[in-house]
Protein backbone atom coordinates (compact mmCIF):
# COMPACT_ATOMS: atom_id res chain seq x y z
CA UNK A 1 0.00 0.00 0.00
CA UNK A 2 1.07 3.27 -0.89
CA UNK A 3 1.94 5.81 2.20
CA UNK A 4 0.27 8.79 2.57
CA UNK A 5 2.35 12.32 1.87
CA UNK A 6 2.14 14.77 4.09
CA UNK A 7 3.42 18.28 4.77
CA UNK A 8 4.17 19.60 7.97
CA UNK A 9 3.88 23.19 9.13
CA UNK A 10 5.06 25.05 11.97
CA UNK A 11 7.01 28.17 13.36
CA UNK A 12 10.48 26.37 13.31
CA UNK A 13 10.32 26.22 17.47
CA UNK A 14 12.12 23.01 18.89
CA UNK A 15 8.68 21.68 20.73
CA UNK A 16 6.70 22.13 17.50
CA UNK A 17 8.81 20.03 15.16
CA UNK A 18 8.78 17.56 18.18
CA UNK A 19 4.97 17.48 17.83
CA UNK A 20 4.38 17.33 14.21
CA UNK A 21 7.20 15.20 13.20
CA UNK A 22 6.42 12.56 16.51
CA UNK A 23 2.70 12.69 14.89
CA UNK A 24 3.71 12.09 10.96
CA UNK A 25 6.04 9.45 11.93
CA UNK A 26 3.38 7.51 14.25
CA UNK A 27 0.96 7.94 11.25
CA UNK A 28 3.81 6.19 9.18
CA UNK A 29 3.18 8.84 6.36
CA UNK A 30 5.91 10.42 3.78
CA UNK A 31 6.88 14.20 4.59
CA UNK A 32 8.15 17.33 4.18
CA UNK A 33 8.67 20.03 6.76
CA UNK A 34 8.00 23.82 5.97
CA UNK A 35 9.00 26.97 8.02
CA UNK A 36 5.79 29.44 8.08
CA UNK A 37 6.41 32.75 7.44
CA UNK A 38 3.74 35.35 7.48
CA UNK A 39 3.60 38.51 5.62
CA UNK A 40 3.68 42.31 6.42
CA UNK A 41 0.81 42.96 9.05
CA UNK A 42 -0.63 39.59 9.31
CA UNK A 43 2.52 38.73 11.60
CA UNK A 44 0.64 40.94 14.25
CA UNK A 45 -2.69 39.77 13.88
CA UNK A 46 -4.36 36.46 15.33
CA UNK A 47 -5.61 33.87 13.28
CA UNK A 48 -9.57 34.63 14.48
CA UNK A 49 -8.92 38.18 12.50
CA UNK A 50 -7.18 36.86 9.18
CA UNK A 51 -8.53 36.12 6.12
CA UNK A 52 -8.01 32.55 4.78
CA UNK A 53 -6.39 33.81 2.26
CA UNK A 54 -2.57 33.29 0.23
CA UNK A 55 -2.16 37.02 0.72
CA UNK A 56 -1.39 35.80 4.53
CA UNK A 57 1.93 33.78 4.21
CA UNK A 58 4.67 33.60 1.88
CA UNK A 59 4.25 30.83 -1.22
CA UNK A 60 4.85 27.37 0.37
CA UNK A 61 6.38 25.06 -2.27
CA UNK A 62 4.75 21.10 -2.28
CA UNK A 63 4.18 18.34 -3.95
CA UNK A 64 1.19 16.49 -3.35
CA UNK A 65 0.02 15.73 -0.28
CA UNK A 66 -2.52 14.07 1.47
CA UNK A 67 -2.44 14.96 4.92
CA UNK A 68 -1.53 18.40 6.54
CA UNK A 69 -0.23 18.92 10.35
CA UNK A 70 0.34 21.86 11.52
CA UNK A 71 1.50 23.29 15.57
CA UNK A 72 1.44 27.03 16.00
CA UNK A 73 -0.56 30.28 15.47
CA UNK A 74 1.19 31.36 12.49
CA UNK A 75 0.50 27.85 10.57
CA UNK A 76 -3.33 28.07 11.33
CA UNK A 77 -4.04 29.92 8.25
CA UNK A 78 -1.70 28.47 6.03
CA UNK A 79 -3.10 24.99 7.07
CA UNK A 80 -6.78 26.14 6.37
CA UNK A 81 -5.95 27.85 3.01
CA UNK A 82 -4.07 24.55 1.52
CA UNK A 83 -6.83 22.28 2.31
CA UNK A 84 -9.45 24.89 0.86
CA UNK A 85 -7.40 25.27 -1.99
CA UNK A 86 -6.06 21.21 -2.57
CA UNK A 87 -8.04 19.35 -5.76
CA UNK A 88 -8.58 16.24 -4.14
CA UNK A 89 -9.65 15.45 -0.29
CA UNK A 90 -6.52 16.44 2.52
CA UNK A 91 -7.20 15.89 6.26
CA UNK A 92 -5.59 18.58 8.40
CA UNK A 93 -4.78 18.09 11.83
CA UNK A 94 -3.67 21.28 13.96
CA UNK A 95 -1.97 20.63 16.83
CA UNK A 96 -2.60 23.32 19.69
CA UNK A 97 -5.99 25.73 20.11
CA UNK A 98 -6.38 27.26 16.32
CA UNK A 99 -7.89 29.95 18.18
CA UNK A 100 -10.32 30.04 15.07
CA UNK A 101 -14.01 27.55 14.28
CA UNK A 102 -12.34 24.32 15.23
CA UNK A 103 -14.45 22.80 11.85
CA UNK A 104 -12.06 24.33 10.02
CA UNK A 105 -9.96 21.16 10.61
CA UNK A 106 -10.73 17.38 10.71
CA UNK A 107 -8.79 17.55 14.08
CA UNK A 108 -7.52 19.28 16.79
CA UNK A 109 -4.47 17.69 18.77
CA UNK A 110 -4.24 19.94 22.00
CA UNK A 111 -3.64 19.06 25.93
CA UNK A 112 -6.02 18.50 28.66
CA UNK A 113 -5.04 21.46 29.95
CA UNK A 114 -5.89 23.38 27.09
CA UNK A 115 -9.55 22.34 27.84
CA UNK A 116 -10.64 22.30 24.25
CA UNK A 117 -13.76 20.35 23.29
CA UNK A 118 -15.48 19.26 20.29
CA UNK A 119 -16.34 16.37 18.55
CA UNK A 120 -12.86 16.39 15.84
CA UNK A 121 -10.63 17.34 19.06
CA UNK A 122 -8.50 14.43 20.82
CA UNK A 123 -7.75 15.53 23.95
CA UNK A 124 -3.91 14.42 25.39
CA UNK A 125 -1.91 13.78 28.95
CA UNK A 126 0.74 16.51 28.02
CA UNK A 127 2.54 16.43 24.73
CA UNK A 128 2.79 14.48 22.04
CA UNK A 129 6.32 14.29 20.67
CA UNK A 130 8.61 12.64 18.52
CA UNK A 131 10.54 10.44 20.75
CA UNK A 132 10.39 6.55 20.82
CA UNK A 133 10.67 3.48 22.99
CA UNK A 134 13.24 2.13 20.82
CA UNK A 135 15.16 5.51 20.08
CA UNK A 136 15.82 5.51 23.85
CA UNK A 137 16.88 1.83 24.02
CA UNK A 138 19.01 2.30 20.90
CA UNK A 139 20.92 4.56 22.77
CA UNK A 140 21.23 3.51 25.64
CA UNK A 141 25.30 3.58 25.33
CA UNK A 142 25.82 6.46 23.90
CA UNK A 143 26.86 8.48 27.26
CA UNK A 144 29.55 5.71 28.31
CA UNK A 145 32.90 7.80 26.76
CA UNK A 146 30.84 11.31 28.41
CA UNK A 147 30.15 9.92 32.21
CA UNK A 148 32.30 9.13 35.05
CA UNK A 149 32.99 5.37 35.32
CA UNK A 150 32.13 4.54 38.94
CA UNK A 151 29.45 3.05 40.81
CA UNK A 152 27.30 5.71 41.13
CA UNK A 153 23.94 5.71 39.85
CA UNK A 154 22.85 8.44 37.44
CA UNK A 155 20.43 11.16 37.95
CA UNK A 156 19.63 13.66 34.48
CA UNK A 157 18.85 17.22 35.16
CA UNK A 158 17.20 18.43 31.94
CA UNK A 159 17.07 21.67 31.22
CA UNK A 160 14.23 24.17 29.13
CA UNK A 161 15.38 27.94 29.33
CA UNK A 162 13.79 31.30 29.79
CA UNK A 163 10.09 31.94 28.85
CA UNK A 164 7.56 34.90 29.43
CA UNK A 165 6.72 32.57 32.30
CA UNK A 166 10.50 31.99 34.04
CA UNK A 167 13.76 33.09 34.08
CA UNK A 168 17.35 31.55 33.99
CA UNK A 169 18.65 33.77 36.54
CA UNK A 170 21.31 33.18 38.58
CA UNK A 171 19.47 33.57 41.73
CA UNK A 172 17.14 30.76 40.32
CA UNK A 173 19.46 28.28 38.93
CA UNK A 174 21.37 28.21 41.85
CA UNK A 175 17.93 27.71 44.14
CA UNK A 176 18.04 24.58 41.79
CA UNK A 177 21.25 23.42 41.71
CA UNK A 178 21.39 23.73 45.23
CA UNK A 179 18.71 21.75 46.19
CA UNK A 180 20.27 18.64 43.53
CA UNK A 181 23.23 19.01 45.30
CA UNK A 182 21.59 18.40 49.00
CA UNK A 183 20.22 15.42 47.40
CA UNK A 184 23.47 13.90 45.70
CA UNK A 185 25.48 14.62 49.00
CA UNK A 186 22.80 12.42 50.42
CA UNK A 187 21.82 10.01 48.10
CA UNK A 188 26.00 9.81 46.69
CA UNK A 189 24.21 9.66 42.29
CA UNK A 190 26.37 11.36 39.93
CA UNK A 191 24.57 14.17 37.74
CA UNK A 192 24.40 14.42 33.92
CA UNK A 193 22.64 17.50 33.23
CA UNK A 194 21.32 17.70 29.55
CA UNK A 195 20.49 21.09 27.78
CA UNK A 196 17.90 21.97 25.75
CA UNK A 197 18.21 24.15 22.46
CA UNK A 198 16.28 26.97 24.91
CA UNK A 199 19.05 26.73 27.62
CA UNK A 200 21.29 29.82 27.76
CA UNK A 201 24.73 29.18 27.61
CA UNK A 202 25.49 30.69 30.67
CA UNK A 203 23.54 28.66 32.33
CA UNK A 204 25.20 25.85 31.12
CA UNK A 205 28.34 27.06 32.67
CA UNK A 206 27.07 28.12 35.65
CA UNK A 207 26.30 24.32 35.98
CA UNK A 208 30.25 23.17 35.49
CA UNK A 209 30.66 25.53 37.92
CA UNK A 210 28.47 24.68 40.17
CA UNK A 211 29.15 21.03 40.45
CA UNK A 212 32.43 20.43 39.47
CA UNK A 213 34.64 17.78 37.37
CA UNK A 214 32.83 14.88 39.64
CA UNK A 215 29.86 15.29 37.57
CA UNK A 216 28.76 15.57 33.57
CA UNK A 217 27.55 18.09 31.83
CA UNK A 218 27.06 18.02 28.01
CA UNK A 219 27.87 21.21 26.75
CA UNK A 220 25.72 20.74 23.47
CA UNK A 221 22.41 20.44 22.28
CA UNK A 222 22.47 16.96 21.43
CA UNK A 223 19.58 14.47 20.79
CA UNK A 224 21.11 11.03 21.24
CA UNK A 225 23.53 12.49 24.57
CA UNK A 226 19.95 13.22 25.67
CA UNK A 227 17.94 10.04 24.62
CA UNK A 228 21.33 7.68 26.65
CA UNK A 229 20.55 9.57 29.49
CA UNK A 230 16.65 8.80 29.66
CA UNK A 231 17.59 5.19 28.94
CA UNK A 232 20.50 4.94 31.80
CA UNK A 233 18.84 7.01 34.63
CA UNK A 234 17.43 6.01 37.61
CA UNK A 235 15.36 9.19 38.44
CA UNK A 236 15.26 12.27 35.93
CA UNK A 237 14.55 15.82 36.97
CA UNK A 238 13.08 18.46 34.03
CA UNK A 239 12.70 21.91 34.64
CA UNK A 240 9.41 23.48 35.53
CA UNK A 241 9.29 25.87 32.11
CA UNK A 242 8.76 22.86 29.65
CA UNK A 243 5.72 20.61 28.84
CA UNK A 244 7.58 19.06 26.36
CA UNK A 245 10.23 17.62 27.79
CA UNK A 246 8.23 16.04 30.91
CA UNK A 247 5.83 14.37 28.37
CA UNK A 248 8.93 13.07 26.80
CA UNK A 249 10.39 11.55 30.46
CA UNK A 250 6.82 9.97 30.60
CA UNK A 251 7.80 7.51 28.44
CA UNK A 252 10.07 5.85 30.26
CA UNK A 253 8.00 5.12 33.25
CA UNK A 254 10.45 6.60 35.53
CA UNK A 255 10.31 8.83 38.59
CA UNK A 256 10.18 12.44 37.43
CA UNK A 257 10.97 15.37 39.32
CA UNK A 258 9.80 19.01 38.71
CA UNK A 259 12.38 21.60 39.36
CA UNK A 260 10.49 24.03 39.76
CA UNK A 261 11.15 28.14 39.02
CA UNK A 262 8.83 30.66 40.78
CA UNK A 263 6.88 32.18 37.72
CA UNK A 264 6.69 35.84 36.74
CA UNK A 265 3.18 35.66 35.72
CA UNK A 266 0.17 33.45 36.19
CA UNK A 267 1.33 30.27 34.60
CA UNK A 268 -2.29 28.72 35.22
CA UNK A 269 -1.89 26.25 32.40
CA UNK A 270 1.60 25.18 33.03
CA UNK A 271 0.28 24.84 36.66
CA UNK A 272 -2.91 22.28 35.31
CA UNK A 273 -0.47 20.04 32.77
CA UNK A 274 1.82 19.27 36.27
CA UNK A 275 -1.43 18.81 38.44
CA UNK A 276 -2.52 16.19 35.75
CA UNK A 277 0.42 14.06 35.78
CA UNK A 278 0.64 14.27 39.37
CA UNK A 279 -2.23 12.63 39.83
CA UNK A 280 -0.97 10.49 37.18
CA UNK A 281 1.54 9.29 39.57
CA UNK A 282 4.22 10.42 37.05
CA UNK A 283 5.49 13.64 39.08
CA UNK A 284 7.16 14.95 42.68
CA UNK A 285 8.75 18.28 43.04
CA UNK A 286 12.04 18.66 43.80
CA UNK A 287 12.60 18.54 47.70
CA UNK A 288 10.14 15.87 47.82
CA UNK A 289 11.51 12.83 49.73
CA UNK A 290 13.40 10.66 47.37
CA UNK A 291 11.69 7.40 46.17
CA UNK A 292 10.81 5.39 43.65
CA UNK A 293 7.63 4.78 42.36
CA UNK A 294 6.41 3.09 39.01
CA UNK A 295 3.20 4.37 36.72
CA UNK A 296 2.26 3.22 33.47
CA UNK A 297 4.23 4.54 30.30
CA UNK A 298 2.79 7.72 28.97
CA UNK A 299 2.84 6.82 25.30
CA UNK A 300 0.44 9.83 23.81
CA UNK A 301 1.80 10.24 20.38
CA UNK A 302 1.05 6.60 19.29
CA UNK A 303 -2.97 6.61 21.14
CA UNK A 304 -3.88 9.63 19.07
CA UNK A 305 -1.95 8.19 15.87
CA UNK A 306 -3.84 5.02 15.95
CA UNK A 307 -7.08 7.59 16.40
CA UNK A 308 -6.60 9.28 13.19
CA UNK A 309 -5.92 6.22 11.16
CA UNK A 310 -8.84 4.87 12.49
CA UNK A 311 -10.69 8.06 11.33
CA UNK A 312 -8.99 8.25 7.72
CA UNK A 313 -9.46 4.76 7.02
CA UNK A 314 -13.23 4.15 7.88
Amino acid sequence: MTKLKGILLTEGMHGMISQVEGLAKALDIDFTHHKVELNHVWKFIPPNLSPISQNVFKKIDHDDFDVIISCGRKSVIPSIHLKNTANKKVFNIHIQDPKVDLNHFDFIVAPEHDEIHGQNVISTKGAIHYLTENEISENKDYLNSFIKRDERKIWTLILGGPTKYYDYSTKNMKHIFTSLYKLLKKHDFQLVVIPSMRTPINTIHYAIEFFGDNHTIIMDVDKKAYLSALAISENIIVTCDSSSMISEAALTGKPIYIASILPRKNDKRFQMFRNLFRELNIIRNLGEEVENWNYEKLDETNRVANIIKQKINS
